[in-house]
């Protein structure tokens, strides 16, 4: 069974509405062994809090959207890293791209997107507000990137995932 349910209440949310996805089911496992406080934080009554944010169609399709750790928070509105990043990437000039929340004393976070350019590309603050512009005509007025950060190759794991941790405490130093 898969529900989708809101960050903070735990509530399930509307059809078509981003929550975290909850699933149950015979394939799920009880808790982590030896760890009830790890068990506390990921189990509430039988179901797993996956900590995926999705939303389900009308016809029970399931879509995946990011990771609620990854979510930032703009001005009380939650901005979701994924559809950015595949915005950026849907660009001629990028070849890869990641996005971060970046504190922001007056609005929480600000979406900061550290891209890597294509061969025949450079960096340019007309190419980073080029950038900016184009996510901005695709995305609501609050989830638009506010800052680019040009890079040579992204962080990753021995697995190939991108290392937003390291992205985070790359854009603190840059900032102290």
């Amino acid at each position: 069974e898969i529900s989708i349910r809101d960050l903070a209440t735990g509530q399930e949310v509307p059809i078509g509405e981003t929550g975290e996805v909850w699933a149950r089911g015979p394939q799920i496992s009880d808790g982590y062994s030896g760890h009830p406080e790890l068990t506390a934080e990921q189990f509430v009554d039988g179901w797993l809090r996956t900590g995926d944010l999705g939303r389900l169609d009308d016809e029970g399709w399931l879509y995946l959207v990011g990771r609620a750790k990854d979510m930032l928070i703009y001005k009380g509105y939650n901005v979701y890293p994924t559809p950015l990043e595949s915005h950026l990437a849907s660009h001629p000039a990028v070849a890869q791209a990641s996005v971060i929340g970046a504190p922001s004393q007056d609005v929480g976070e600000i979406p900061v997107a550290y891209v890597v350019l294509r061969a025949g590309h450079e960096r340019s603050d007309g190419l980073a507000e080029e950038l900016m512009a184009y996510v901005a005509a695709r995305v609501a007025p609050y989830a638009r990137v506010r800052e680019i950060v040009f890079i040579d190759a992204l962080p990753v794991s021995a697995a190939g995932k991108i290392l937003k941790t390291d992205l985070r405490d790359r854009y603190a130093s840059a900032q102290a």
